[in-house]
């Protein structure tokens, strides 16, 4: 199973459309995952048409978003749990404030974002992968989204990186 991964897309306001390179990475895909800070609901239909979409809410999405997408979810897929949260909240890291999200809870992958940081590291036995942002690379030198593999070999996560929106 083939899977992008995204999240603090912040459309319109940081890119009136999606870059041509993570246009490029929809074309196999399976599933699509944004882990919240959507801004509007428009991205979510034109997602929609490459694969089917889940996700979160993060701190900026407004009423249509918080409607359509919890605050926290649990996919299971290929005999994988995939936990999603957007990490925003007070005190604490991101980080810590995703991993608490899901600490009574079996996760073989943690999908957050909100830092806008691409991480890709396990904490114990879970994945904790943060795609950056496809938008708004704020403090990081590029832009970035993410692909997972589930197979019955294991799990693959990688962030994809470019420069121009």
């Amino acid at each position: 199973m083939e899977i992008i991964v995204l999240s603090d897309t912040h459309m319109p306001k940081k890119a009136k459309q999606l870059p041509e390179r993570f246009l490029k990475e929809l074309k196999n895909v399976d599933a699509i995952i944004h882990a919240g800070d959507w801004q509007t609901i428009m991205l979510y239909e034109t997602l929609k048409a490459y694969a089917p979409v889940y996700g979160v809410y993060g701190n900026v999405d407004g009423k249509e978003i918080r409607d359509k997408f919890p605050a926290k979810q649990m996919l299971e897929w290929e005999g994988y749990r995939i936990g999603i949260v957007h990490g925003h909240g007070e005190k604490k890291t991101t980080e810590k404030r995703s991993v608490e999200a899901f600490e009574d809870e079996e996760v073989d992958v943690l999908i957050y974002g909100h830092s806008h940081i691409p991480v890709l590291r396990y904490f114990k036995r879970t994945l904790l992968f943060n795609p950056g942002s496809l938008t708004d690379k704020r403090r990081v030198p590029m832009y970035s989204f993410g692909k997972l593999s589930l197979t019955e070999e294991g799990i693959h996560a990688e962030h994809i990186f470019y420069e121009a929106l």
